[in-house]
């Protein structure tokens, strides 16, 4: 039974309890809903209630847990002979995964009896050649011990799917009986039910924190990892970037994270005034007609892939800027530059300052707008002087925003600015930033272990610390100079 039936399942249970708790709360009081603690809708919402949460909450567990035992115990049972040299267990149980999933696709279809299934376990040579019929493409010919490791992975996925459908049906069904039989026309059902959806509400808002704390732990460790191997010093201090997965790196972050910055100051001078300027003018200068036209167009450019800029940054702009300016000026020869990827980003955020700015303009109440032009002061006066001063709050925050945009940005720096990692002034030059590397670093056929992939976790967590450190700011400077109004 596939988890879409089994949800599908319990949510009818549920519903069913919904019915008959309802009519039963009324059948108690002889249809007389005053004299219910409670309005009958709440007596069906704690049967619905308990006989969803407690199963939806197992068979989450479950599906979590399941994957990680199965696979610990199926990777012991497979011995060293069958690893080859210089590979990783790792990598056989992904063969044996891939195994097990070709035979169910073929026992599915119908296409694996019984009888081949036996033959194919004395003769695992012909394994590969008869999952090529599934789809499943292996690298090499199949010996016995995988085979038969595959065989135990795909029994014990098995029994554990239908283990959990039936651990699962019985909790819901005890929860059920147990919340039916509790229905009484004194319980108080407004109050559990109420005090299920705020244990709820609690339970999703802890996910946000605890992914949090997830990733920060796992680049935590990995960092830790990385420093065991290779000087925390050397690599904060060192100005060259040069990984070689032989030995002999020298992993300095200097030349990346001058790069990150680089870049993504040149995108906040681009996008920082213009935004704010286009705020300016949709708040209080341009009528409701072409506000409604315009805002919406400078929206749109949000939601434009980030790989759609790339390609622009790649073929126009840097182009552009190497024929028109870089080669006249004698200051470059490249197309990929810290000017063309700060370009192109800083377009990319406007309206991110824009929007942002907007609503905090628009929130600036408007017996400031009319004492001011009570005073004798114009438009342009107020603005500078009472409004922009009163939304500065939020308008810093909108910026500190799109400065921690552009800093996490990656495909528009892959291609407009190139991969060099050098520290320049000049704008005019190919850099590259951290979030680049981290990419370059956890791609390809690399061995996870060595300092040159760990690199990608410390150059994670130092990117992790300069976002937090913007978000922090832009907290602090919300809260000190923030103006309540009535």
């Amino acid at each position: 039974m596939s988890v879409g039936i089994l949800t599908l399942i319990v949510l009818g249970m549920a519903a069913l309890g919904y019915a008959l708790a309802r009519r039963r709360a009324l059948g108690l009081v002889g249809g007389d809903a005053r004299k219910l603690h409670s309005r009958p809708s709440y007596y069906g919402q704690t049967v619905f209630l308990f006989t969803v949460v407690p199963a939806f909450l197992l068979m989450g567990a479950w599906l979590f847990v399941q994957p990680i035992l199965i696979d610990a115990r199926v990777s012991a049972e497979i011995p060293e002979s069958v690893i080859p040299d210089g590979g990783a267990r790792s990598l056989v149980m992904s063969d044996v995964r891939r195994i097990a999933e070709g035979l169910d696709v073929l026992a599915e279809a119908g296409d694996l009896a019984p009888s081949e299934l036996a033959h194919l376990r004395e003769e695992a040579g012909a394994v590969r050649a008869r999952l090529a019929e599934a789809g499943v493409a292996l690298g090499a010919e199949v010996s016995p011990e995988v085979f038969a490791a595959a065989e135990h992975y795909r029994a014990s996925r098995r029994g554990g799917a239908l283990a959990m459908v039936g651990v699962v049906l019985l909790l819901a069904a005890g929860f059920f009986g147990w919340s039916y039989a509790r229905i009484a026309p004194d319980q108080r059902a407004r109050n559990i039910t109420e005090n299920f959806v705020k244990a709820m509400l609690i339970g999703a808002s802890m996910v946000a924190i605890l992914t949090t704390v997830g990733i920060v732990l796992s680049l935590l460790f990995e960092t830790l990892n990385f420093f065991r191997m290779y000087p925390a010093l050397e690599f904060l201090t060192s100005t060259t970037w040069n990984p070689q997965f032989r030995g002999g790196s020298t992993l300095g972050i200097l030349p990346l994270l001058w790069g990150t910055l680089y870049v993504s100051l040149v995108a906040l001078v681009v996008a920082v005034p213009l935004g704010l300027m286009i705020a300016i003018y949709l708040s209080d200068y341009a009528t409701k007609r072409v506000r409604g036209l315009a805002k919406p167009a400078i929206e749109v450019l949000a939601g434009i892939p980030t790989i759609v800029y790339g390609l622009f940054a790649l073929i126009t702009v840097g182009p552009i800027l190497r024929d028109w300016i870089a080669r006249p000026l004698g200051v470059g020869d490249s197309s990929s530059s810290v000017l063309t990827a700060g370009l192109v980003m800083g377009i990319m955020l406007i309206p991110f300052v824009s929007s942002l700015s907007d609503d905090i303009i628009n929130a600036v109440p408007q017996s400031l707008r009319d004492g001011s032009y009570a005073l004798g002061a114009t438009q342009s006066e107020t603005i500078k002087q009472v409004i922009l001063p009163a939304a500065l709050p939020g308008v810093v925050g909108a910026i500190l925003l799109a400065a921690s945009r552009a800093i996490g940005e990656t495909m528009i720096v892959v291609m407009g600015a190139g991969a060099a990692a050098r520290m320049s002034l000049n704008p005019f030059e190919a850099m590259t930033t951290v979030t680049v590397k981290i990419v370059s670093q956890l791609t390809g056929d690399t061995e996870f272990a060595s300092p040159e992939t760990l690199v990608a976790f410390a150059l994670g967590l130092t990117l992790f610390v300069v976002t937090l450190a913007l978000n922090v700011l832009a907290l602090y400077i919300v809260r000190k100079y923030r103006e309540h109004y009535e």
